[in-house]
């Protein structure tokens, strides 16, 4: 039984890494899906059926699952895909929490968990059990500010303490002695001390990090909650839960390079936390400024007009569910020989992918979808860019002011556009907390307003 339990758990760790590859890419995300929840079903019914050791087992086990499914059906009918990043974060502090309760299971019944009895735990199993637990406490705490960031709960800005690098290296320092004492003597003393200060250090390594950073925390969130995870499958001396958490982890940490790179932001300092709040607010007094302010007609007319019309889509387009209405007027400007793309910024929606998914739900062609990278050398060649709730990531100060907070991180070229209609509900700065000097180029148009309702507006327009 033992052999074939650990068959199947590599089956569903194969299917996990199918899963992983299908969803890098928008064509195979649906394929990918399938693979992973495949893989989890198999490792669920391998573990009931397999790994369970008596009765009473099964029967907790298939009441937490009653419980826990119950509740992710219920989420996931109900979360619209706007409030999708502070979900993930929410998701990642239980994968947090589980690592610390199942390490406190196994430090006070080591038995059920087959690495010794009381005071005489086996060595590696007090040391993956430090670790896990470390991690896993970290995890929890960090990934709730993230959710309260995110959910708008708990401001958006940097919060600062004095000191804070100071007080965050004596905490890891101490967290580093108490595993140790764990490791060596098994005290339960040392490990609710890692606990305590692992929670601490959790809060203090995500409070300062700003609003416009918040998608590269979700994404390291998402690799401690992987390395807790497979923490766990090493107390539980399961399989499956290794190759997961080590998958997730692995894939987490790499995705945070990838986005740090992307915002030119260091990567050690999104692990060492603190980043995104260092440079001191600045940019171009734009109180004086002015806005040329548009309507759904002129809108309508510079587009019917064009020969290349580039749509921008972010958050605004989101919390607006204007998805529909935008690909109903892409598609009645191709009718009229106008050359439409999509350009996605790799952080636009507070959550990597999050465009491409909304996207992809109102059957927007894949070939229609550009990455910054792919698309930024186009703007030129645009005579408009359709600029639909994204702030932050065209805001031209992160390339041309030095004394920005998001200096050095790439955006989407919109301003070299011939003109760019921009919609917002209001002059308002973004989620990084700044004024976009977008608003005051001489070739931009404000469409303030709605976003689906404008872009209906326009589509109406466009039929007259």
């Amino acid at each position: 039984m033992t052999n074939i339990a650990a068959f199947l758990y590599l089956v569903s760790g194969v299917l996990f890494i199918l899963a992983l590859r299908g969803l890098s890419h928008p064509a195979t995300s649906r394929k990918g899906n399938l693979y992973g929840m495949i893989g989890m079903g198999i490792a669920i019914l391998t573990t009931l059926v397999l790994a369970t050791p008596n009765f009473g087992g099964f029967v907790l086990i298939v009441l937490g699952l009653a419980i826990g499914g119950s509740v992710g059906a219920y989420v996931a009918r109900t979360i619209p895909m706007t409030s999708m990043p502070q979900l993930v974060a929410g998701f990642h502090s239980l994968v947090g929490l589980a690592a610390v309760l199942v390490a406190a299971s196994a430090l006070y019944t080591p038995a059920s968990f087959g690495i010794g009895e009381i005071g005489q735990i086996h060595t590696e199993a007090r040391v993956e059990m430090a670790l896990g637990v470390a991690i896993g406490a970290l995890t929890f705490t960090g990934s709730i500010i993230a959710f309260l960031k995110l959910d708008g709960r708990m401001s958006g800005k940097p919060i600062l303490l004095p000191y804070r690098h100071v007080i965050n290296a004596s905490l890891l320092v101490l967290i580093v002695l108490f595993i140790i004492g764990l490791a060596a003597t098994e005290s339960h003393f040392d490990f609710w001390a890692v606990v305590a200060l692992s929670l601490a250090l959790g809060v203090l390594l995500i409070v300062p990090i700003g609003g416009a950073d918040m998608p590269v925390v979700v994404s390291m969130l998402n690799s401690y909650s992987g390395w807790a995870a497979a923490g766990i499958g090493f107390t539980l001396g399961n399989l499956a839960l290794i190759i997961t958490g080590a998958l997730v982890g692995s894939s987490g940490a790499i995705l945070s390079y990838i986005m740090c790179k992307g915002m030119n932001r260091s990567f050690v300092s999104v692990i060492l936390g603190g980043f995104g709040g260092e440079t001191a607010p600045g940019g171009p007094d734009t109180s004086d400024r002015t806005v040329k302010l548009g309507s759904a007609e002129d809108a309508a007319y510079l587009m019917a007009n064009a020969s290349k019309v580039i749509i921008v889509p972010g958050y605004g387009m989101a919390v607006a569910q204007a998805q529909h209405a935008l690909r109903e007027l892409a598609d009645n400007l191709k009718k009229n020989g106008v050359e439409v793309k999509y350009a996605i910024h790799p952080v636009a929606g507070r959550m990597p992918g999050h465009m491409n998914v909304l996207l992809a739900e109102a059957n927007v062609p894949y070939d229609e979808v550009f990455e910054l990278e792919d698309i930024n050398s186009e703007f030129s060649q645009a005579d408009v860019a359709y600029v639909i709730g994204a702030n932050d990531v065209t805001n031209p100060a992160a390339r041309d002011d030095k004394t920005s907070p998001i200096y050095g991180m790439p955006i989407l070229d919109v301003d070299r556009a011939k003109t760019c209609l921009f919609v917002k509900r209001s002059l308002g700065s973004g989620y990084a907390g700044i004024d976009n000097t977008l608003f005051y180029k001489d070739g931009t148009m404000m469409l303030l307003g709605d976003a689906k309702k404008m872009t209906e507006d326009i589509n109406k327009a466009l039929a007259h």
